[in-house]
């Protein structure tokens, strides 16, 4: 009998740098199945840029046919400006989602950094080093918008994990996984 297979995409909204993440999760293993980014910050024309990350989003749901689709939420800053336009970018790959027909759940940076890390403030190189020893992979580039991407995958399966829940439908946590998957733990 052959287990399920989920695949998610993860997303890092942007207008200057957009990452993306996907992972295929079958039973309790997850691997990697492509992460990058998009520069549409090249593109001069803002609504053209839009336009770019609607339309990559697609091409990535086309090409992967993902099961699950998650994105990270936007952080409050003081800048009103960049505010906007990051929830623009946000809104165009939800479009692009729920034009596919796919649901839409959206995390808070504290929240994926807690699932990858164990840590809400842990800084984007530990979330890449955790990603690395969780996936197996080793990442040299230096833009951390696609392994923040892949952090938000990721967490979506942590989100969505029944080994990590007891009845009640409440995460346990790492000590409980790490106790149900021993052979997954180095």
């Amino acid at each position: 009998m052959s287990q399920k297979s989920t695949i998610i995409l993860g997303i890092d909204p942007g207008t200057i740098v957009m990452g993306y993440g996907i992972i295929k999760v079958v039973g309790n293993t997850i691997t990697l199945v492509d992460l990058g980014v998009l520069k549409p910050g090249k593109v001069p024309d803002v609504y053209k840029k839009l336009q770019l990350i609607f339309n990559t989003v697609s091409g990535l749901i086309t090409k992967y046919q993902p099961t699950d689709f998650a994105i990270e939420a936007p952080f409050f800053g003081k800048n009103v400006q960049s505010m906007l336009k990051l929830g623009r970018a946000q809104g165009v790959a939800i479009a692009a989602a729920m034009r596919h027909g796919l649901d839409v759940t959206e995390y808070s940076p504290k929240k994926v950094k807690q699932s990858v890390t164990g840590n809400g403030n842990a800084d984007k190189e530990q979330v890449r080093k955790m990603l690395e020893q969780l996936l197996h992979f080793k990442y040299d580039a230096k833009l951390y918008d696609a392994t923040d991407a892949l952090a938000v995958a990721v967490c979506h399966h942590f989100q969505d994990n029944p080994v990590l829940k007891t009845p009640g439908n409440k995460v346990k946590g790492w000590e409980a996984f790490i106790k149900n998957n021993p052979g997954r733990v180095k």
